[in-house]
């Protein structure tokens, strides 16, 4: 199956993931596809093909006779879509050679330059966006399709050595659990490469630390015509919070490897409310001392209206990766030598966010970050380049045969 048909059957398939779900995965649609994907391994001559029980998809291209000592390596994507959008009916414009001007996606709604001053990078390019009601599920089945494709073609050329390959496709991912259950000793890959990445080169293997912060206060609720020196307004607990927190390290405030505390929620009423935060930094001191200050925050506000009133619950969702892949510089270099191999500039930048691949890494599989091709993530803008698919598409291929010799 070719790359784009591909592709656009993926995204036909509603996978969007719950955060507030308790189940595992959180959703059963992305079942659908991931059982889909196991039969299509199978259907392409793939070996040891199974969904466990927990959802995880895996199969074996098994090693070229006489390669059977080399490195077994993996390639990992993830099947959900971001609660942030839905991914159902989604209806993919495609646009043949891009003139680098703006997008009409539909009557109403225009992707600019001037508001996305990539776009002129990608003309010339075969686009696929969305219609502007959906997101498009470019992450990651841009980077499943990228992998099924490479699997497909390996297979059909067996004039390419190479050692054992091992395929993972997983659910969750979006909802910070893609890899709870990940098996890496039965996966069995000594190195991996999350395909999972945006914009043609990324090459990423350093990332966000990461906590999640919940914040909950009790208020009291007094009519407010006899409220004086009585009422606590939770509301108004939560803004005082947030307000106690330095706005320049917000995420519109920050780039690169600047940290930041991103406000994500706000629910309740005068009696009770609640807020929620993710706190990120590439640096581990300063990501420390974000959570310091988030607790001296409410340490301040117990003070000052009382103990029992604000909780805060703070828990770490991942660590940066680059410690756990540094000590194997090979599996940085083949990368940037495949990507040049296939006519593509590499960009070595830290994720300003998190892949499964940075927690594999801690859980003993080394695994860097490649681009896809796909763009704005997560919403109604999100569109990719097929034109740099099949780039990454053949950077995999590069490195089933780098890592063969």
């Amino acid at each position: 199956m070719e790359l784009k048909e591909r592709f656009l059957k993926y995204v036909g398939f509603d996978t969007q993931s719950d955060p507030e779900s308790e189940t595992y995965p959180s959703t059963a649609k992305q079942l659908v596809l991931l059982n889909h994907l196991a039969e299509e391994m199978k259907s392409i001559g793939l070996q040891e093909v199974e969904v466990d029980a927990n959802g995880y998809a895996m199969g074996t291209i098994p090693a070229t006779s006489g390669y059977e000592d080399r490195p077994v390596i993996g390639f990992i994507a993830h099947v959900d879509t971001s609660p942030d959008m839905s991914g159902a009916n989604i209806k993919p414009q495609i646009i043949e050679h891009y003139d680098g001007g703006d997008i009409r996606l539909n009557d109403q709604l225009t992707m600019t330059v001037a508001d996305f001053p990539e776009l002129p990078f990608f003309k010339g390019h075969t686009l696929i966006t969305t219609d502007g009601t959906t997101l498009l599920g470019a992450d990651d089945k841009a980077g499943v399709a990228e992998i099924m494709t490479a699997a497909e073609y390996i297979v059909q050329h067996p004039e390419i050595k190479h050692g054992k390959i091992r395929l993972g496709f997983t659910p969750d991912e979006e909802v910070g659990r893609g890899v709870d259950h990940f098996d890496v000793e039965h996966f069995g890959a000594k190195f991996a490469y999350t395909v999972d990445g945006g914009f043609e080169g990324e090459l990423e293997y350093e990332n966000f630390n990461a906590a999640s912060a919940r914040i909950e206060v009790q208020g009291r609720n007094i009519h407010p015509g006899y409220a004086k020196d009585k009422m606590i307004n939770a509301l108004q607990v939560v803004n005082e919070l947030n307000n106690l927190l330095p706005p320049c390290q917000r995420p519109e405030h920050t780039e690169g490897y600047e940290g930041f505390y991103h406000l994500i929620s706000i629910k309740g009423e005068v009696e009770a409310a609640s807020s929620e935060y993710i706190i990120r930094d590439h640096s581990r001191a300063k990501f420390e001392e974000k959570k310091r200050f988030l607790q001296a925050a409410v340490a301040l506000l117990t003070e000052k209206y009382g103990e029992g009133v604000v909780k805060l619950t703070l828990k770490d969702q991942y660590y940066n990766m680059r410690e756990m892949v540094e000590p194997h510089p090979e599996v940085i270099d083949k990368a940037f030598q495949a990507m040049q191999d296939a006519g593509v500039t590499p960009i070595v930048r830290p994720i300003r966010g998190g892949t499964d691949g940075a927690r594999l890494s801690y859980m003993g599989l080394p695994c860097p970050n490649l681009f896809t091709g796909g763009m704005n993530f997560h919403g109604k803008y999100e569109y990719c380049s097929l034109t740099t698919m099949h780039k990454a598409m053949q950077t995999i291929l590069n490195l089933i045969e780098s890592w063969g010799k």
